[in-house]
């Protein structure tokens, strides 16, 4: 009876509710904090089912998809209603509290995250500088979050709106749920862009370096400029060492050795051997709102240099070197398969997010993707053989930052 249950959750109801959450978009919104959990709960109920009758799932599949058809046909109905507590995800409460998201799904394309900066930057200096974040929040909330139905177009007219002076509540009159989209966002790519002062090579005095003042991307790619790399989209892909999980990040493919770079300054968190993610790195950044899990680290000289539980690093700034160890309660042990790097980000609402059993993890595949137009440039010390960053950055929270 009791596995009968878990194998009913969590063959059946979960994943039609998950699949008409992706379906429906902006309507299925509504349903969104019991959904959440219950996508989350998917593997679990299945684990438990398979571990104590695996013999009788076979047969009991055979009526599943019979009860899928019935529910989603209901399930419709139950969306425009507005349940209290889930109606909207990033509104504040009549108490006035603001409700903490606990879950985010971000899945905006490269392509439209490279044209709605170059739409920023182009506007910076007009009387109505458009904002590259509240241009992807309008789209989030006219796709539902649902971004294969992105056009350029769309994003143009968007923008139009923009500079006109238009504020995003009277341009998406008929829509709901934009607070939510530009909470989560703004929560995944603050910090991504801004003004900088850095040093770069003189055009016209070959060897020398200037100092340039500009505004665009801070963030820089976690994989050193010069160095190959391969990666495909395997967010949430099946893991099985030690449990079954999904994959919470995305493995970028190279040659060990190759220098690891800090996508955003911050400091660093965790720092040492995880029997998972082997010899790992993990950065908070100055707003606390986003955690950089760095994984599968060299065996032997896994960090880069004085890097410690604490410290300051920057974007652009080495923090280690790829390798392929992990898998093991063993420290400095190689099981990986494939030298790789595991790079992730978790955002942190709520400190009670940090360490919990529904920790958001987001897809970071098009972030990795955005970010290859700015690699940093490092440099090889022949006695220590370590690598660091051949041009400086002025970032305020260091010492001598301008």
């Amino acid at each position: 009876m009791i596995s009968g249950v878990f194998l009913f959750f969590g063959t059946m109801v979960a994943p039609a509710l998950v699949r008409y959450v992706e379906k429906f978009g902006r309507t299925a919104l509504y349903l969104s904090v019991p959904i959440i959990t219950i996508k989350n709960s998917v593997n679990f109920c299945n684990t438990i089912a398979n571990g104590i009758i695996k013999k009788k799932r076979k047969a009991f599949m055979g009526w599943k998809y019979k009860f899928v058809v019935l529910f989603v046909a209901v399930l419709p109905m139950l969306g425009g209603m507005r349940a209290a507590g889930t109606a909207e995800m990033a509104e504040q409460s009549d108490s006035g509290e603001q409700r903490v998201l606990q879950w985010v799904d971000f899945a905006i394309p490269a392509a439209a995250m490279e044209r709605a900066l170059a739409i920023d930057i182009k506007s910076r200096g007009e009387e109505e500088p458009v904002d590259w974040i509240t241009l992807l929040a309008l789209l989030g909330t006219r796709y539902g979050g649902n971004w294969n139905s992105y056009s350029a177009a769309d994003m143009d007219r968007d923008a139009e709106q923009l500079r006109a002076g238009k504020a995003p509540q009277d341009i998406l009159q008929g829509y709901q749920n934009y607070s939510y989209f530009e909470t989560a966002y703004h929560a995944v790519l603050d910090g991504f862009v801004g003004e900088y002062q850095k040093e770069r090579p003189s055009e016209e005095r070959p060897g020398l370096v200037v100092l340039e003042d500009g505004y665009g991307l801070r963030a820089y790619h976690p994989i050193a400029e010069g160095y190959g790399y391969s990666h495909y989209r395997d967010f949430g892909s099946s893991r099985s060492y030690g449990f079954r999980r999904r994959h919470l990040g995305n493995d970028l493919c190279g040659f060990i050795g190759t220098p690891v770079v800090a996508v955003e300054s911050g400091y660093v968190e965790e720092i040492g051997w995880n029997q998972y993610g082997g010899w790992r790195v993990g950065i908070r950044s100055f707003d606390n709102k986003r955690y950089y899990y760095y994984a599968h680290l060299r065996k032997d000289r896994p960090f880069a240099a004085d890097l410690e539980a604490g410290s300051k690093v920057q974007a652009g700034e080495v923090i280690g070197y790829l390798g392929m160890t992990g898998y093991s309660s063993t420290e400095n042990v190689n099981n990986m398969k494939v030298p790789h790097l595991h790079f992730g980000m978790q955002l942190i609402f709520d400190e009670s997010q940090k360490d919990a059993d529904a920790e958001i993890w987001i897809d970071v595949y098009d972030l990795v993707e955005l970010l290859e137009s700015n690699r940093a440039t490092v440099v090889r010390d022949e006695e220590s053989k370590e690598y660091t960053r051949k041009y400086n950055l002025f970032d305020e929270h260091f010492a001598g930052a301008e």
